[in-house]
């Protein structure tokens, strides 16, 4: 039996504790047999209406007739039964014209991979947003660098100072035809998140002669900061149904001030977009080197930017006393001034060096010598540290 004191305790302990258990109950969710897993959330979420349309197509279309696999593995059987193929294969003498390869693969898979490839560097997200296209027009971009030409690809790195000169693009075109050649770069505006750069830009160019083109922008070579690592190069060509005025854009020639290079891709097509239609695409990235410092102060006469990028303080725990199962010297480190550190083992090195003696020869087994044990755990984890030039040594 209860005695009364023990009913109040009681009696506390169920308006208090139960209505606890029940909220903790209702913040763990719903049981595993009844919740839905995380796959079938992100399913849920990430669902979309697929009578809705959220891409449009402003290119031009390519149809490629899928080879079957039945033809597929008929083709390789004849090719394997040739005895004339297999000695020449055998005898290392067969050889494939690169350029008829190159151009099999532009007429039929090449375009649409392309495509692939610009939307993983999200090309088409950050210059047209919704809509893409599929470069059905190849480009042949070659930047000339002393005695050799690098090639524009898809993606594929060169550097400033490689890309200082302006590229010859060649494309196959009707001489009857028009088309504009853009330069642009999408991540290296400094004043505009949301604008571009053109680097180049000649418009209404006959046939593929883009000597006799209108010349807009003249070519500026890339230079993207010491720090903001890979910036994109996009070039796009467009295909013109008749000639465009493009009084409206910049005509100073050079042009070096980069506030009258902004430039917006989409805002360009949704104006001229009943009379251009893209149908050539290659891109490259490009970072920094030390040849920009004399581009920065000499052509755009503008001090260079440097950027840095600000980690924020780790997170140490509070000190305690004790500390267990750690190495003593480490744990009083994590404490300590960064610069007294480095001023320690500074001193501690040039407490070694002699003005007019040779460094000490370090031996080709460090630790073939075995280390006192009358030394503490830690410092011997140091000393062999010290040996071997592990951590903090190799700074100094």
């Amino acid at each position: 039996m209860l005695t009364p004191i023990s009913r109040i305790a009681f009696k506390e302990f169920n308006e208090i504790c139960v209505p606890l258990a029940r909220f903790r109950h209702f913040m763990r969710g719903k049981p595993p047999g009844i919740a839905k897993s995380l796959a079938e959330r992100l399913e849920e979420e990430n669902k979309k209406d697929p009578d809705i349309s959220y891409r449009v197509n402003i290119g031009y279309s390519q149809t490629v007739t899928p080879v079957k696999l039945k033809d597929r593995l008929e083709h390789y059987k004849k090719k394997s039964r040739d005895e004339e193929l297999e000695k020449l294969s055998r005898q290392r003498q067969l050889k494939l014209s690169v350029e008829d390869v190159r151009k099999e693969w532009n007429q039929s898979v090449g375009p649409n991979q392309i495509r692939i490839i610009a939307d993983h560097y999200g090309i088409y997200e950050h210059l047209f947003g919704d809509a893409y296209f599929i470069p059905i027009v190849p480009l042949d971009v070659k930047f000339k660098s002393d005695n050799s030409y690098i090639p524009v690809y898809r993606g594929n790195i060169i550097k400033p100072f490689e890309a200082s000169q302006c590229p010859e693009v060649k494309f196959d075109a009707e001489s009857d035809s028009l088309w504009t050649l853009i330069l642009t770069n999408p991540d290296g505006n400094f004043t505009d998140s949301n604008a571009e750069y053109v680097h180049w830009f000649v418009g209404n160019i006959p046939g593929s002669d883009l000597s006799k083109g209108d010349l807009i922008y003249d070519y500026l070579q890339p230079f993207p900061p010491h720090g903001v690592g890979f910036q994109r190069f996009v070039f796009i060509l467009y295909k013109q149904e008749g000639k465009i005025d493009y009084d409206s854009y910049n005509k100073k020639i050079p042009c070096r001030l980069l506030a009258e290079r902004n430039f917006k891709t989409k805002d360009f097509y949704r104006k001229h977009q009943d009379v251009l239609t893209p149908a050539g695409l290659a891109f490259f990235q490009s970072d920094w080197d030390p040849s920009l410092t004399d581009f920065f102060h000499n052509v755009l006469e503008m001090k260079e930017p440097t950027y840095e990028y600000d980690f924020p303080k780790p997170y140490i725990k509070p000190q305690v006393w004790y500390p267990i199962r750690q190495p003593f010297n480490l744990y009083l480190d994590k404490y300590r001034d960064e610069k007294e550190i480095a001023k320690e083992f500074l001193l501690k090195k040039l407490k070694k060096e002699h003005p007019f003696k040779a460094p000490e020869k370090k031996p080709k087994y460090p630790n073939a010598f075995p280390i006192d044990k009358k030394y503490p755990s830690w410092l011997r984890l140091e000393m062999k540290k010290e040996r071997l030039g592990w951590g903090r040594v190799n700074d100094y």
